[in-house]
């Protein structure tokens, strides 16, 4: 059974513990939906003035949908458009403060005012991104990224 948790202490020691947190969460299951669910479901109670927090899977040359929290979103996005297909194109997290001034910016949530997404690498290739928006301009920081990074890490491992 899942408990929710009051993370306290510094960003990085609350995201260390919810990449712990993680862990046991997923141990032992190997469904990559159920796995991707459970994580997009994790960040979306632990994050705060966050509007929309899932994946996109490479199926095809593109990416598709996967478990999310929020709003209906968009079902595919090329690689190389869009922060997320940006973000695949370029092996590398990509942290958007204001996303109406990133050019090409898909926009599936007109509340959506900043976006961090972090490709999903395994053995050197893209298989995914996690993405998160926020009503809230300049959202993420730089421990945020460490943090999610770090967690993106984890999840790694159980997919």
């Amino acid at each position: 059974m899942f408990n929710k948790l009051n993370y306290s202490g510094s960003v990085k020691e609350q995201y260390e513990l919810l990449a712990k947190q993680l862990n046991a969460l997923l141990e032992g299951e190997k469904d990559v939906i159920a796995n991707l669910s459970n994580a997009s479901s994790l960040l979306n109670q632990f994050l705060d003035e966050i509007n929309w927090v899932g994946f996109y899977l490479m199926k095809e040359g593109e990416l598709v949908l996967g478990p999310f929290q929020g709003l209906p979103a968009c079902v595919r996005i090329p690689v190389g458009k869009g922060v997320c297909g940006t973000a695949v194109m370029k092996k590398e997290t990509i942290v958007v403060e204001d996303v109406h001034a990133f050019p090409g910016h898909i926009a599936c949530d007109a509340a959506s005012n900043s976006e961090i997404v972090i490709p999903l690498i395994k053995n050197e290739i893209v298989i995914g991104v996690l993405d998160i928006d926020s009503p809230i301009k300049n959202r993420f920081s730089e421990d945020d990224r460490i943090g999610l990074e770090k967690y993106v890490e984890v999840l790694i491992q159980h997919i």
